[in-house]
């Protein structure tokens, strides 16, 4: 098993960053890429960015392109997702997830952190 927790949520004002933060233990080790999810009120979950352990090839979704960045410290297991020029449609819970497959299909998710953006 994987587990995921993520933190580093919280209020902020428009235009205004944050860095979320999702430590991973248990079999990590067994997982090749790891990706940030995003589910605001009353709207279905919707990818935000991916990224591989190794190689930290990136892929992400194109309403955070160019604000959003993921990363990740292999020797710590965490993967990282600054936030820069946060707007208001940024509010929603952000959740970390874990995949061992050679798909995207991801079998490990994080409890969430809620991300709120004022105007």
């Amino acid at each position: 098993q994987v587990q995921l927790v993520e933190s580093g949520g919280g209020l902020v004002q428009g235009g205004g960053s944050l860095r979320l933060s999702c430590a991973a233990s248990g079999r990590s080790f067994s997982t090749n890429v790891m990706a940030w999810f995003r589910q605001a009120p009353g709207k279905e979950r919707e990818f935000v960015a991916r990224i591989r352990w190794s190689g930290g090839n990136t892929h992400y979704a194109d309403s955070v392109k160019g604000r959003f960045t993921i990363s990740r410290d292999n020797a710590k297991n965490t993967v990282y997702l600054q936030m820069n020029s946060l707007k208001p449609e940024d509010t929603a819970v952000y959740f970390c997830a874990a995949t061992s497959s050679s798909s995207y299909t991801f079998d490990y998710w994080g409890q969430g952190t809620q991300v709120t953006v004022s105007l």
